[in-house]
């Protein structure tokens, strides 16, 4: 299964260190981030893990909820966890599938055949609260993922999700946005009322909205 930007996120019903879990369920009415890991045991993941688990409250303030799925069993999940805790000094207090059957896998397209036959490649997918795919990342099995990154389109999926703007290259939280092109320059003026920068007719700038705008 081949998924799209757009797409709904296909449900699932798996075991992980949190019990058994349906993924719809899960999420409720949160964003939700899901992420695939080649193998336990392994350096690159244990990082990536930890690094999750200390980033607790940002996902917090974001209303996100973590979910992690590796293709390994269930009881190396729990002594890779006590791993992760110890060397990571984090506790890991979020799901992490075990996909032996590569259900989830497959669902998710995480396993790429001229890369491994099977081991999950690192995938990300972030998931809105209308359960459709909002970012898909995909990175090689040597290279860890930048969670800041993670952080910084999830700040932007939200902001733009509420208002009529998207964010320009590097942009960071608080920082200008731009004014979509659906909305004229006349009605960017009305919108916006903290100011429109015009730089170009199709490039305009405004600072972020506030909820009310």
């Amino acid at each position: 299964m081949s998924l799209h930007l757009g797409d709904k996120a296909p449900d699932f019903t798996a075991q992980t260190t949190e019990g058994e879990l349906n993924f719809y369920s899960y999420l409720g009415d949160s964003w939700g981030v899901l992420f695939s890991h080649p193998a336990d045991y392994t350096p690159v993941c244990t990082t990536e893990l930890g690094r999750t688990a200390l980033l607790k409250e940002e996902f917090r303030k974001r209303n996100v909820k973590v979910l992690a799925v590796s293709v390994d069993a269930l009881d190396k999940h729990f002594g890779w966890r006590a791993d992760i805790n110890e060397t990571q000094n984090c506790n890991v207090d979020f799901p992490i599938i075990a996909d032996e059957s590569r259900e989830v896998a497959m669902l998710y397209d995480m396993i790429h055949p001229n890369a491994s036959a099977t081991a999950t490649v690192r995938s990300l997918f972030i998931i809105g609260p209308d359960k459709a795919v909002k970012l898909m990342i995909t990175y090689p099995a040597s290279t860890g993922r930048n969670f800041n990154e993670v952080l910084r389109v999830i700040d932007s999926l939200q902001l733009t999700a509420k208002h009529s703007v998207a964010t320009p290259a590097d942009w960071q939280h608080g920082e200008d946005v731009i004014v979509v092109p659906a909305v004229s320059t006349e009605d960017a003026i009305k919108k916006f009322p903290k100011g429109v920068n015009i730089v170009k007719p199709y490039l305009r700038y405004t600072p972020v909205p506030d909820d009310n705008n």
